[in-house]
């Protein structure tokens, strides 16, 4: 079942089991595997999301992201040579504004994904906002603030984190957090659009075949597709 915002400003400790701290562990461990296969290559790498923050669960994915538009064949190469290959490839693009992103799955929870494109300055804000480390901080057991799918901030703590709402101090938590109050908006508006009308879908979502590279995929598109050839640009 998909994360529900809340309003609810009041703030909440919670405080993690052995088992939850147990889970983090091993969640942090496989992301690290990744990223040090990826940066063996050069490819500056984060995870983001609750292994970030902290507040993984059973459900909680793996994703790692290359910020920075890297070439697709380094990107493979180094996950086959670390026995880390794809289950499948796919372009995404969220819509005609936002740049396409090459996701790569390993397996049903975990991922990598990179731009294919340069992205806007909100579109790179998403991840800090969520909440993101890289591999030096993730060794040292850095756990950043950010927010969840429920538009709660997660601010880590020494028995587990605290949380309280967004909603109604967006300008205030995106000084917190270091981005723009564009990409708190913007983050506020499609999380209340996703909860009132259901999931909403993408512009582009397209699996490649075993013969095609993301860069040739994407002319493809681009060739029949003038949105994805303005954006392009």
């Amino acid at each position: 079942m998909a994360s529900k915002p809340t309003r609810r400003i009041d703030y909440k400790e919670v405080v993690y089991s052995s088992a939850r701290w147990k889970l983090l562990g091993e969640l942090r461990e496989k992301a690290m595997r990744i990223m040090t296969a990826l940066e063996s290559f050069r490819l500056r790498t984060l995870v983001y999301g609750s292994i970030a923050r902290g507040d993984v669960n059973k459900n909680s994915d793996i994703d790692v992201f290359i910020a920075e538009p890297p070439s697709s064949f380094l990107v493979e190469t180094a996950l086959e040579r670390t026995r880390l290959p794809g289950n499948a490839r796919l372009l995404v693009q969220a819509t005609p504004n936002y740049a396409m992103k090459a996701y790569i799955e390993i397996d049903a929870k975990t991922s990598v994904s990179f731009p294919l494109m340069r992205m806007r300055r909100v579109e790179r804000e998403f991840y800090k906002f969520g909440g993101e480390v890289n591999i030096s901080q993730l060794k040292a057991g850095v756990r950043m603030e950010g927010v969840d799918k429920r538009l709660l901030l997660i601010e880590p703590t020494e028995k587990g984190h605290v949380e309280s709402s967004i909603i109604g101090r967006e300008e205030s938590v995106a000084k917190r957090l270091g981005v723009s109050a564009e990409t708190v908006l913007d983050r506020v508006h499609a999380l209340l659009k996703r909860d009132k009308v259901g999931r909403t879908g993408v512009f582009i979502k397209k699996q490649l075949s075993s013969d095609e590279t993301f860069e040739m995929a994407m002319k493809k598109l681009a060739d029949n597709n003038p949105a994805v050839r303005r954006r392009m640009k």
